[in-house]
């Protein structure tokens, strides 16, 4: 039964996967049509987070145009949904337990009754470990059936050793923000733990951020680097700000704890804010958005933009 149902979770992916190869077509922003919503952090010179703030203290600009605010309110009260994507390629098989236990207890610690989550593993298949639950007891079942793709090095005619099979990172991304999030209401989250490095997905790095974008996702990453693989931070980066979130760098023991830590605090410290553009048409375009703090000592990490799809 156990495999039976390993299979239906992965031919699920796999039939997505599919629909998305044969229907190359953008989907609709989740966002309303007359509104535009920003999940946004705001830290001080030294890096602290700032959380009490007003909508006095902020003036948003769509493509260098000043916007109206119509809504601003602490976030943390808002529904949140996180989607955690692992890379279980061999280049990731040392820290996949450390992750597993880490990805437990920020669960526990940061999902209330009306919250969601859920998990997929990524390597050279896709597989949905876990759909959408608010249950703490299945997120734990799903992240202790995760099994890491043990290295199998091939020597190339340089000195360094690589993995044979590949990494369809940007694919979990696509998907995750399209089948997942792009539905469900108020934050939204994507939870990378990866070396950054991709093999073999259908969907290019634009592809993914469009998508996240889409669904109003902000992309996390957790980078771990194994010296002996290659690996792609750049990658991470753009994905992580273009979306509003933001690098960590797990490499070092204790990586992992700090970054799922300082992660669940940030979630505590955010805003939300929301706007009826200027700028009222439906043509598909991308928007840029930029959130100023009037006080110049503060720094705001949110979205870039977004897509001006019809409704």
């Amino acid at each position: 039964m156990k495999h039976h149902d390993k299979l239906a979770r992965r031919t699920a992916l796999a039939g997505i996967a599919g629909a998305g190869l044969t229907a190359a077509q953008d989907p609709v922003i989740r966002v309303d049509v007359q509104l535009v919503n920003i999940t946004f952090t705001a830290r001080n010179k030294q890096g602290g987070l700032v959380g009490n703030l007003t909508k006095d203290d902020f003036t948003v600009f769509e493509d260098g145009r000043p916007q109206q605010i119509n809504r601003f309110e602490r976030d943390t009260d808002l529904p949140l949904t996180i989607g955690l994507l692992v890379d279980i390629s061999g280049s990731m098989y040392n820290v996949i337990e450390t992750g597993k236990r880490a990805a437990s207890e920020f669960f526990r610690k940061v999902l209330r009754p009306k919250d969601l989550a859920f998990l997929i593993t990524f390597g050279s298949e896709l597989e949905l470990m876990q759909d959408l639950t608010s249950s703490q007891t299945a997120l734990d079942r799903s992240l202790s059936q995760v099994e890491g793709q043990r290295p199998t090095r091939v020597m190339t005619q340089g000195p360094v050793p690589t993995t044979p099979r590949g990494t369809r990172l940007f694919d979990a991304v696509y998907l995750a923000a399209e089948e997942k999030l792009r539905h469900e209401a108020g934050r939204k989250v994507i939870v990378l733990l990866t070396d950054g490095a991709d093999q073999g997905s259908f969907y290019k790095p634009a592809d993914a951020l469009k998508q996240a974008h889409l669904s109003d996702s902000v992309v996390y990453s957790f980078f771990y680097y194994e010296p002996m693989y290659g690996s792609d931070e750049g990658a991470l980066k753009r994905l992580s700000a273009d979306t509003g979130g933001r690098v960590f760098d797990v490499t070092r023991r204790g990586g992992l704890d700090q970054a799922f830590q300082q992660l669940q605090e940030e979630m505590r410290s955010q805003y939300a804010l929301s706007y009826s553009p200027t700028n009222d048409k439906r043509d598909g375009a991308f928007r840029r958005v930029e959130i100023k703090p009037r006080d110049n000592n503060l720094r705001v990490q949110a979205r870039r933009g977004y897509y001006a799809m019809a409704g």
